[in-house]
């Protein structure tokens, strides 16, 4: 068993700190940016150097909004309401991944059609790197010591400041399937097979889903929620939603390419 007693500040400037959890994301973002230079100087992508430089701006904010609008409408709307300023305060916690992933790709959409890109291969390149950045960025949740998992007393147990009892490290599990959803997408990408465009988004829309719902039951659920219908968390009523619209989605995309070859 472990005790977490690690420091979340990497570096103390006095007038500003450097932390462990910005720079993960830091990281994930100059690994995407240069992903994408990467395939674009490949041609895999059909859009420029300026243009990516728009393209994450909009992507940014896309998810910076649509990660804190979604949370405080669904995980916490009591409390914005009766502190409206604090929607504001994002560095202080309360960020959801289907309202960042629903920014994301409103942005997308609104970018691609801007610059008459095409949305599904961008949104198809898009979903590899991203899946890389959700697994550094919950390791930064673990050295925050913050979205801890249920009391266990299995070995690897840990326990959290303020957290009572030893818990799963449910964000390394979380780590874990992410870097197995980028394993999964990455194969499959850079395969000489060649699939149908969408084909990597809804498979991402329905693989995380699948494995957060698993992983839900080792994590500690919104304190302001609880359990809610069937002892279900709110995490795993979203990836049900979520699990749906991409199994729809995957085999329309499937069967999309099937007719295509039965027509020629």
């Amino acid at each position: 068993m472990f005790y977490h007693n690690i420091d979340p500040i990497l570096v103390d400037l006095g007038f500003a700190q450097i932390r462990y959890y910005g720079l993960f994301y830091v990281i994930g973002f100059l690994f995407s940016y240069f992903y994408f230079r990467f395939l674009i100087r490949q041609k895999k992508i059909d859009i420029d150097y300026d243009e990516l430089d728009s393209l994450f701006v909009y992507v940014i904010l896309g998810l910076i909004l649509g990660a804190r609008l979604f949370y405080t409408i669904v995980y916490d709307p009591a409390y914005f309401l009766a502190n409206p300023i604090k929607i504001f305060a994002v560095w202080q916690g309360g960020l959801s991944f289907h309202g960042g992933l629903i920014g994301m790709m409103i942005a997308a959409y609104i970018f691609a059609k801007r610059n008459r890109v095409d949305f599904l291969d961008l949104a198809d390149t898009a979903v590899i790197p991203a899946a890389l950045c959700l697994a550094l960025g919950r390791i930064g949740n673990f050295i925050n010591g913050e979205l801890y998992g249920r009391i266990t007393d299995v070995p690897w147990a840990v326990k959290f400041p303020g957290a009572e009892g030893f818990r799963h490290p449910s964000q390394l599990y979380e780590s874990f399937k992410n870097i197995v959803i980028f394993s999964i997408l990455s194969y499959f990408y850079f395969c000489k097979k060649k699939f149908p465009k969408g084909f990597f988004l809804w498979l991402f829309v329905t693989l995380y889903p699948l494995f957060r719902f698993f992983v839900e039951f080792y994590r500690e659920p919104d304190q302001q929620l609880g359990f809610l219908i069937f002892n279900l968390t709110m995490g795993q009523l979203l990836s049900i939603i979520m699990f749906g619209i991409g199994i729809v989605m995957l085999f329309k995309t499937l069967n999309i390419k099937h007719k295509k070859k039965k027509d020629k």
